[in-house]
C-alpha cells in the first residue's frame, strides 16, 4: 500500500525531511527545468530510485504535478488512544480539532500552519470531512508527513475523552464577545475550528470549555478556516514563547 505526492515543492520537502518514506520518484521524460534537475540530483545523492515517464502518463493525472510525482509509504497511524496517552503526560499539549473541514486546500494549508507552530496532532472526523489525499499533500508541502493526523468516528466523544485527559478546549466562533487575545493558551490546549461556511456544529460548540472570536474590523464577517486557524495557532505560540 502506498500514497502519491505531486509537485516540486512537496517532494523537495519530503526529500529533506523524510527520504526514507519514498519508494520511488517519477520524472517526466525530456529536458528538465533547473528545479527538476536540482530535485533529481538531490534524490540521486540520497539513493532514491528515479524513473523517467512519458508526458502522456502525467497528462492522465488529475493533479498539478509539475512533471514529478512520488510513491511514498503511507503515514504511520496515530490512534486516538495514543493521543489520549500523549495528552495525559504532556502539560504543554497542543491539539487541533477540525469540525468537518471539507476543502483539501484548507486542510493542506492548516497542516502547514500546524507543522510551523508544533501542533502535536490534528483530530478530524471520519465522515463529512476531507482526509489526506494528493491535493492535501501537495498544498501541505511535506507537513502531511510530519503532523500526526487522528481520524475519529465521533469528534465530540473524542473531545470529551481528551478533556478528561487534561485538555482545555477553546473553540473559535463569532457569537462571543471574548476575543482570541483574551484567552489563556499556556496550558494543555485543544483548539477547535469549524467547517467552511457553517462554523462549529452545535454539539461541538457546546462541548468547548470556552469560545473566543478573532476581532474583525472591516466589512467581512469571517475569515477562511485555514487563515483563521493560522491566526489562532500563532497566538498560542506567541503566548507560550513569552511565558
Amino acid at each position: 500500500m502506498s500514497d502519491q505526492i505531486y509537485g516540486i515543492h512537496a517532494i523537495e520537502r519530503l526529500l529533506k525531511q523524510s527520504p526514507h518514506l519514498i519508494y520511488h520518484i517519477d520524472l517526466i521524460e525530456g529536458r528538465l527545468n533547473p528545479r527538476l534537475e536540482k530535485l533529481r540530483n538531490q534524490a540521486e545523492q540520497l539513493g532514491v530510485t528515479l524513473n523517467r515517464l512519458p508526458k502522456t502518463r502525467f497528462d492522465k493525472l488529475d493533479a498539478v504535478h509539475q512533471g514529478v510525482m512520488a510513491e511514498v509509504s503511507p503515514q504511520t497511524r496515530f490512534e486516538e488512544a495514543d493521543l489520549i496517552d500523549w495528552v495525559s503526560s504532556n502539560p504543554q499539549a497542543l491539539v487541533l480539532f477540525l469540525d468537518e473541514v471539507q476543502d483539501p486546500h484548507n486542510l493542506g494549508a492548516i497542516l502547514r500552519s500546524a507543522d510551523a507552530v508544533g501542533v502535536d496532532a490534528i483530530v478530524i472526523p471520519k465522515n463529512n470531512a476531507v482526509g489526506v489525499n494528493p491535493t492535501v499533500r501537495k498544498v501541505a508541502c511535506g507537513a502531511a508527513e510530519s503532523v500526526r493526523l487522528v481520524v475519529v468516528t465521533n469528534l465530540v466523544r473524542s473531545m470529551q475523552q481528551l478533556q478528561q485527559a487534561g485538555l482545555w478546549l477553546v473553540g473559535l466562533a463569532g457569537e462571543t464577545d471574548k476575543t482570541l487575545y483574551q484567552a489563556d493558551f499556556t496550558g494543555p490546549i485543544g483548539l477547535v475550528m469549524g467547517a467552511e461556511g457553517t462554523g462549529l456544529r452545535r454539539l461541538t460548540r457546546e462541548h468547548c470549555d470556552q469560545l473566543v472570536a478573532i476581532p474583525m474590523k472591516g466589512q467581512v464577517e469571517s475569515l477562511n478556516v485555514s487563515v483563521a486557524t493560522g491566526v489562532a495557532l500563532y497566538e498560542v505560540l506567541r503566548q507560550r514563547q513569552s511565558v
